[in-house]
């Protein structure tokens, strides 16, 4: 007789459960030190369950034939040489930031991964957390192949995981993840899986990589979307394990809602260097941040928390806050990149009159009346040859580490948000009440922050002149400073037939 085929479930449960053991020569505490350590109370770990019931003979079928499709994508593009087909060669600085800010933290969340893989004592749970350890590794490494061949052509792509310890903007992206790396291992897939992936990330990659695809960007494209049908995976495991820590323990709950309102704002922070890139850097956007604000946090994050609230679980702390400033983030961003663009490794320039047109028809409260005279007055002074970039470097927030520019949104959008504790007889300086509280539950953490100007001050970044820094950062005198008379401008004006027609058509700097 013919053995019966297994339905998924049951060649699930063989092929996740009974894969560890008891041990005898040594305290099971001993062993897996780390998942009791932060207070979280697991009573059963057979309870938990990977929703989609992934074993690895069926990740890496699945994987093969998706990353097939996706090399033939890339060695297409690079073929046929589609960085000409793209909307104009200002749009990679957007590629340039998110090579540099993000694709290192795909590396890290692969190492954060491996080592819940290891130290979680539920069977089941590692698994899983060894194969999306796998997916962030595959995602890094596709999108430096993507990147490698934008690298041949254009400026600022030479050495991105150099750049992500040092540059200074950098900073938040570093900070973040490690940030995560340095904490226990529930509280990592809590701010990795959850804060960031399942409640955040599609912040990131469906508004931004829609972006890549109006822009000419296939490339960015392709591993774009590759990468996001994992994070629907993701997800799923971040939501999984915050229902399984929730029914576990009552104990539980005030735990994870700390973790939460810290790494929604941690996550939210970051994602200001998104908010800049979706309404600026895009030389075609297809939404603004606002308009994805509204639609991938109040509304699917807002249904979201309404069906955890059965849990106990409420929104994040100052989530209205981070909604109220969705209509200024990017243009206050925006404008510390502009006003330092000799000290970032990519090229900054000014909205067009087309662009200031669509950012004031998506933001007709803010825009016009506090922005716009500010990129006016800018555009004039490159008119007349008087604009010059900062000579210093801005104050960063001690935790998020982001430079100290955004302002009270809620009561006066013209004045400057900032926040001051002390501690051991010190002062520190914060840019909201969200990065201040954090401060000070765990102050010992914050106060080893590696903050870059400060490093720089301190002599200890190659030197005490810009051009110093900046050769400690690696970055070229092609890298930085306006995209107008750049060396990535002028070799698109030669593909394009170096008519000053695509000047005034891009409109930078007029």
């Amino acid at each position: 007789m013919p053995s019966k085929k297994l339905n998924l479930r049951k060649r699930y449960e063989l092929l996740t459960r009974g894969m560890g053991w008891e041990t005898t020569h040594q305290k099971m505490d001993d062993v897996f030190p780390y998942d009791t350590f932060e207070g979280i109370k697991i009573t059963d770990w057979d309870k938990w369950e990977d929703p989609f019931r992934l074993t690895m003979d069926a990740y890496w079928k699945f994987q093969a034939e998706k990353e097939k499709k996706l090399y033939a994508v890339i060695d297409s593009f690079a073929q046929n040489n589609g960085q000409t087909n793209l909307a104009d060669a200002s749009y990679l600085s957007a590629i340039k930031l998110f090579i540099t800010g993000v694709t290192p933290i795909e590396y890290a969340a692969h190492r954060g991964f491996a080592h819940l893989g290891r130290h979680f004592r539920g069977d089941g749970a590692r698994i899983a957390c060894q194969m999306q350890a796998i997916d962030e590794l595959r995602h890094q490494q596709t999108q430096v192949h993507t990147i490698s061949h934008y690298n041949k052509h254009f400026d600022g792509l030479h050495d991105p995981f150099h750049q992500f310890d040092r540059v200074w903007y950098l900073s938040v992206p570093k900070a973040f993840s490690e940030d995560a790396l340095s904490a226990g291992p529930f509280e990592f897939i809590t701010s990795i899986s959850f804060a960031f992936e399942y409640v955040l990330t599609n912040l990131l990659f469906v508004p931004f990589m829609s972006g890549a695809a109006y822009n000419g960007d296939m490339a960015t494209v392709t591993f774009g979307f590759s990468a996001q049908s994992d994070e629907s995976r993701h997800m799923t495991l971040g939501l999984e394990i915050i229902k399984f820590m929730l029914e576990q323990h009552e104990d539980n709950l005030p735990i994870v809602q700390r973790w939460m309102d810290k790494h929604f704002w941690r996550a939210y922070r970051l994602l200001a260097l998104v908010a800049a890139m979706q309404d600026y850097m895009l030389t075609n956007s297809p939404m603004s941040w606002k308009e994805a604000w509204d639609v991938y946090f109040v509304e699917n994050g807002g249904a979201l928390f309404e069906d955890l609230s059965r849990y106990g679980l409420r929104m994040p702390k100052y989530h209205e806050l981070a909604t109220a400033e969705a209509e200024h983030i990017s243009h206050q961003v925006w404008s510390v990149f502009c006003s330092l663009g000799n000290a970032t490794g990519f090229h900054t320039f000014l909205p067009t009159a087309e662009k200031m047109a669509w950012l004031s028809e998506k933001y007709p409260d803010t825009f016009d009346k506090y922005y716009r005279p500010r990129f006016e007055y800018w555009a004039k002074q490159q008119a007349e040859g008087t604009f010059e970039f900062q000579k210093g470097l801005p104050q960063l927030c001690q935790v998020c580490q982001v430079p100290m520019v955004f302002t009270e949104v809620q009561t006066d959008p013209m004045q400057i948000s900032y926040r001051v504790t002390e501690h051991g007889g010190d002062k520190y300086h914060f840019c909201s009440d969200g990065c201040k509280d954090i401060f000070e539950y765990e102050p010992e953490k914050y106060v080893q922050a590696w903050l870059p100007v400060h490093q720089i001050y301190q002599g200890n970044c190659g030197g005490a002149t810009i051009p110093e820094v900046l050769q400690w950062y690696k970055f070229t005198p092609e890298d930085v400073g306006n995209y107008i008379g750049s060396r990535d401008h002028a070799r698109w004006q030669e593909w394009k037939g170096g008519s000053e027609a695509m000047v005034n058509k891009t409109g930078f700097g007029a």
